[in-house]
């Protein structure tokens, strides 16, 4: 190893403990289903938007902690915890409420991204806040923390096929063909537009992003 790579890792070893100092100041949370058996349905778009996000930074999302696969980074100028509840959807509050106890964050600083059937596929929405609009995860939330002021962005899938389609069967169908391509791309998008929130707010965030797809 030479001069310079010492010089160069001992620097990131610095900065990676510099910023590991800096309380964490806002979550940012993907909602999904945990296990290989839920991996690309729609219901996971929450999910696929954090392991974009991964993906393209290098950041981990893998410590077990606040019944949630966690990791701690830099997003949007802020130190961020990144969570991906493993309650199952219907759960996803009890993650969402633990980590904001310990962090002590406010319901303003927490970035919901999740799966949104009134939007077709790819189509992205952000709210600064609102009711849950029959999301299961989204109601979980609001009910742990007692509040509906954080903000959100939402990933649309797409809505049922025909009226007597099952809701359940349909949020849990698997992503196919042109749709597929859709909903990566929407994944993209999403993490960027919470990134947008995390540095410039809702606001600066839904005029860049909705209704883009």
């Amino acid at each position: 190893m030479s001069v310079f790579d010492i010089f160069a890792r001992l620097e990131r070893e610095k900065a990676q403990k510099e910023a590991a100092a800096v309380p964490i100041e806002w979550l940012v949370v993907g909602l999904g289903n945990p296990g290989s058996r839920y991996e690309n349905t729609r219901h996971n778009a929450g999910f696929r938007a954090l392991d974009a996000y991964c993906r393209h930074s290098g950041q981990r999302i893998d410590r077990l902690k606040f019944k949630s696969l966690v990791g701690e980074g830099t997003f949007g100028g802020r130190r961020v915890l990144f969570l991906k509840p493993q309650t199952f959807m219907n759960l996803s509050g009890e993650a969402v409420r633990d980590a904001a106890a310990f962090y002590k964050i406010p319901p303003e600083r927490i970035v919901v991204l999740f799966d949104d059937i009134s939007l077709e596929v790819g189509r992205l929405r952000v709210r600064p806040k609102g009711s849950a609009g029959g999301q299961n995860g989204v109601k979980s939330i609001i009910y742990q923390l007692q509040s509906d002021q954080f903000p959100r962005v939402k990933i649309g899938i797409g809505g049922k096929p025909h009226p007597d389609y099952d809701l359940a069967d349909w949020v849990l169908s698997k992503f196919q063909g042109d749709d597929l391509q859709k909903i990566d791309e929407a994944a993209e998008r999403a993490w960027q537009a919470a990134e947008e929130i995390v540095r410039n707010g809702p606001a600066s965030a839904a005029q860049r992003f909705n209704g883009t797809n």
